[in-house]
C-alpha cells in the first residue's frame, strides 16, 4: 500500500461539522430529540478493542457509516473489529431528512480506496464485511464501477471473507446493477428506509417503488445473492403500514428484513414521532417470521449491519433448512 497516496486522501465530510454538515437543514425548525428510554442507552466506548479497530480505521484513511451516520452500536461493534466501510467519499448527493451523512459536493473520487479498504479487511481479520456508500449522482454510473472494484480487491487479499454491499439505489443508472450484482457480493442490501406515505417528507430524493424493483432486479440477476433490506420506526408510520412494506419486500423475494428505532442525528433533522417499545419490535419480528423471511431482526438498536456476521451465517443455515426441507 502507497502511503503517499494515502496522504493525499481527504474526506471533506469528516471535517464538517454543524451547519456545514448539513446546510440544507439550516432554516429548519429546530426540534430537539425527546429524552431517550433506557432501552435505547448504550456505554460509551472505552475498549482497547475499540481502540485497535479506530487505530487500523485511522491508518488506512476509511470512513465508516458507524462515525458519520452516528451509529449508536460502534463500541459494541468496534470493540469485535466489526466496521461498515463507506466508500466513494464522505459527502453525499442527497439530502434525506433522516441522515447525519454530509451533504454537499462530493470528494473527488480515490482510485486507491479499493486496495486501502482490501488491507483494512485483511488487518482486521474480517470473516464477514459490509460495504456501503454514500449517493453519488454526480457519477455516470453512480458509483457502481467502483463498488465492483472493492469486491475484487476484497476477494483477492481476503479470499474467505464473505461480502455483504449496501448500495444506494441507482436511480436513473442504466446498467448500475448489473455492474455490483457482476462482482457476485453474498449479499445485496438495499433500504427501503420508511414506508411509502413518508418518502416525499423523509427520503424525497428516492423513490419507494424504485428501490423495491431494485431488490428484485437482484434476484432475477442472480438468484444466490441473498437481499436484505430494511427500515426505520418512529418516523410517523402506523403499524398497518409496516406489515405492507413487509409483504412488498416478500413480493421482491427479500430474503432479510431490519427494523430498528430512528434516532434524530439533531434538532435540525426530522423529528421523531415516538419510541416504539421492545414489546412492538417483537410483535413486528414475529408478523416478519409469519411472512416467510429467512430472517428478521427488529430490536430498538438493530440498524443494517449490526451482527452482519451472525445474521449471514442463520442466513445461509435457514436457506439450507428450507432446501432440505423441501427434499424431504
Amino acid at each position: 500500500m502507497d502511503d503517499k497516496n494515502n496522504d493525499k486522501v481527504i474526506f471533506r465530510g469528516q471535517a464538517l461539522r454543524g451547519a456545514e454538515r448539513h446546510p440544507e437543514k439550516a432554516k429548519n425548525l429546530h426540534q430537539p430529540q425527546p429524552k431517550r428510554p433506557d432501552w435505547l442507552r448504550v456505554k460509551a466506548p472505552q475498549s482497547k478493542a475499540f481502540q485497535d479497530t479506530r487505530d487500523i480505521v485511522r491508518a488506512h484513511h476509511l470512513v465508516t457509516v458507524c462515525e458519520e451516520a452516528a451509529c449508536p452500536n460502534i463500541g459494541e461493534c468496534w470493540e469485535k473489529k466489526h466496521a461498515t466501510m463507506m466508500i466513494l467519499g464522505s459527502v453525499c448527493t442527497r439530502a434525506c431528512a433522516f441522515c447525519n451523512v454530509a451533504t454537499g459536493k462530493p470528494d473527488q473520487l480515490d482510485p486507491h480506496e479499493p486496495e486501502r479498504v482490501a488491507d483494512a479487511v485483511a488487518k482486521l481479520d474480517l470473516a464477514h464485511v459490509v460495504i456501503t456508500s454514500v449517493d453519488r449522482d454526480d457519477l455516470n454510473d453512480g458509483g457502481a464501477d467502483h463498488f465492483a472494484r472493492v469486491i475484487t480487491a476484497i476477494r483477492a487479499t481476503s479470499p474467505a471473507t464473505t461480502i455483504e454491499v449496501l448500495t444506494p439505489d441507482f436511480l436513473r443508472k442504466d446498467g448500475a446493477l448489473e455492474t455490483v450484482v457482476a462482482a457476485r457480493p453474498d449479499v445485496f442490501n438495499h433500504n427501503l428506509e420508511t414506508v411509502p406515505r413518508l418518502y416525499p417528507y423523509v427520503r424525497s430524493g428516492a423513490r419507494y417503488f424504485h428501490s423495491l424493483h431494485l431488490l428484485s432486479q437482484v434476484k432475477q440477476l442472480d438468484a444466490s445473492i441473498f437481499t436484505k433490506s430494511g427500515i426505520m420506526v418512529g418516523l410517523g408510520e402506523t403499524k398497518d403500514e409496516v406489515f405492507q412494506v413487509m409483504d412488498d419486500m416478500r413480493s421482491a423475494e427479500v430474503d432479510f428484513m431490519t427494523i430498528g428505532q430512528y434516532l434524530q442525528p439533531t434538532p435540525k433533522h426530522y423529528p421523531i414521532d415516538r419510541f416504539w417499545t421492545p414489546d412492538e419490535f417483537a410483535s413486528l419480528s414475529s408478523h416478519g417470521k409469519a411472512k416467510g423471511f429467512l430472517l428478521i431482526s427488529a430490536t430498538p438498536l438493530t440498524r443494517s449491519s449490526y451482527h452482519a456476521d451472525a445474521d449471514f451465517a442463520a442466513l445461509q443455515a435457514e436457506r439450507q433448512r428450507r432446501l432440505t426441507a423441501k427434499v424431504t
